[in-house]
């Protein structure tokens, strides 16, 4: 059973919801001890008086804030408690957005909340239920271990969850900041046609269980290797950069090699049954992407979030207040081809 890292309360308007945090990621990377090379034995690190060269005790650590010539500001920990009385037990929302609208980049780290106890479930699934059925996420700031974070609450499975975030002035400029970026006019005609062809055939379903951490299974193999004494595989050089020259010829090829290995995909995915039922199906919709179908993303494409979910609420697509935009119109497209096949 995971263990809270943080108590509080939630506000928005009037309304307090008491929560607890829980850390929604676990880390699966293999730790090494360090040692000296030629022996077994560990190296540790210690906090020493650079000076003196004396060991210091945790307790006797403070904060200094470096003003130039050796010279500090001191800082207790307890004055930093101090300046934000309150704020580190309350998460207040002062506005609510469309959680689409924050760049991936402002993201942090995600976590779980719980309410603090049974009587305020009833509190906590109110706010879960709205954030979920209006599409938008709470932004707050708060305080936790010494350190003010602004973060976005958001609803998932029944489940709030509160996404930590970069402020602003921490995100960096891509134009200012990258050394090289294309100029002129994006790259057009037959390479841009090939290209969107290969991303329509490459498209696939989001199932995180899918993909694995591949450097962490082979750094367990050649631990596991030099255990045994075994040869250590190495692995291939990165493959060379596409010749501008070659760039129309590999994405036509890339869209062939597409085809069949996105059909394999689908296969795995929707199981036995799923294929022989709706292979038809599957076919006219991952395949041409033509006709009625494209038209009715087309127009789906054109409506709000807010208007996506009242259709599908409509429809009562199920899991309909858990779906992003993109999923809504999924969905719905496809609801809309069963209720015409059915029909006829």
């Amino acid at each position: 059973m995971a263990r809270p890292i943080w108590s509080g309360v939630i506000t928005f308007g009037l309304v307090t919801v008491p929560v607890q945090l829980f850390a929604a990621i676990k880390d699966h990377t293999i730790h090494f001890h360090q040692l000296e090379r030629g022996t077994n034995d560990r190296v540790r690190n210690r906090r020493v008086n650079e000076r003196t060269g004396k060991r210091v005790d945790l307790d006797d650590v403070v904060k200094g804030y470096d003003l130039g010539d050796g010279e500090h500001i001191v800082v207790e920990p307890e004055e930093l408690d101090e300046i934000a009385p309150g704020r580190s037990q309350v998460i207040e929302v002062n506005g609510f957005v469309e959680l689409e609208e924050v760049e991936p980049a402002f993201f942090d780290r995600t976590y779980y909340m719980a309410p603090r106890s049974k009587e305020y479930e009833r509190v906590y699934g109110l706010l879960s239920t709205a954030l979920a059925e209006t599409g938008k996420a709470g932004v707050a700031t708060f305080v936790m271990h010494g350190r003010e974070y602004l973060v976005a609450l958001r609803a998932r499975d029944d489940v709030l969850e509160l996404h930590t975030l970069h402020w602003a002035d921490e995100v960096r400029d891509p134009q200012a900041e990258l050394p090289r970026l294309p100029e002129g006019e994006a790259a057009g005609g037959k390479e841009l046609k090939s290209a969107k062809q290969l991303i329509e055939a490459m498209a696939v379903e989001w199932r995180p269980g899918d993909y694995e951490d591949s450097y962490e299974k082979k750094v367990r193999h050649l631990v596991e290797a030099k255990r045994d004494g075994a040869e250590v595989i190495r692995e291939e050089e990165p493959p060379e950069a596409t010749n501008v020259v070659d760039l129309e010829e590999a994405l036509r090829r890339s869209v062939d090699q597409a085809g069949p290995r996105r059909r394999r995909t689908n296969q795995r995915g929707g199981g036995g049954g799923a294929s022989q039922n709706g292979g038809g199906s599957r076919a006219s919709r991952n395949g041409g992407r033509k006709g009625s179908g494209d038209d009715t993303r087309a127009r789906l494409s054109e409506l709000s979030k807010r208007d996506l979910y009242e259709r599908a609420t409509e429809r009562d697509v199920q899991g309909r207040s858990r779906m992003n935009r993109r999923q809504l119109i999924k969905a719905l497209s496809g609801d809309r081809g069963r209720s015409e096949r059915s029909a006829s």
